[in-house]
């Protein structure tokens, strides 16, 4: 059902990306698997990098965390093997990389939240977490981690 949404979205999973430090892409606990923060790599490239409000729009930024969003549940499927044993998208994390000033993160991390939203649909509903901090990772643009529950 979700794989099928994601197909139909024209969304095809890329396989996680590899972890830039000692980590790995995602935890399964319990009933819940937790993703690592995952950045806007797109073919293994960073296609949004830079300050929000700075280098990066907050339109570019919102698409970032789109992507982020689609890696970490690329993440959480080499976990579970399907997309479709989840029951709930629990809670989003999302870090925006920010100039002095900006404070639109809530409208950044939408990009991960509304696309979660069209996948999952009520199931895609969750509590957030939207921070503006100083650096990310390879000066990555957004970073976005998450939680969700298993059936």
């Amino acid at each position: 059902m979700y794989e099928a949404k994601l197909k139909e979205m024209g969304i095809d999973l890329p396989e996680a990306a590899k972890p830039l430090a000692a980590y790995i892409p995602a935890v399964k606990v319990g009933d819940c698997v937790y993703s690592s923060g995952q950045i806007p790599l797109v073919g293994g490239e960073l296609k949004f990098k830079g300050k929000v409000g700075a280098e990066i729009s907050e339109a570019q930024a919102y698409e970032a965390a789109r992507v982020c969003a689609v890696n970490c549940l690329s993440a959480i499927k080499g976990v579970i093997g399907s997309l479709d044993q989840i029951a709930q998208v629990v809670k989003v994390t999302g870090f925006v990389n920010s100039a002095p000033g900006f404070n639109a993160q809530p409208k950044v991390v939408n990009g991960a939240s509304e696309f979660l939203g069209e996948v999952f649909g009520e199931a895609g509903r969750h509590a957030r977490s939207a921070v503006g901090v100083s650096e990310l990772p390879v000066d990555a643009a957004v970073e976005v981690e998450m939680i969700v529950k298993l059936k």
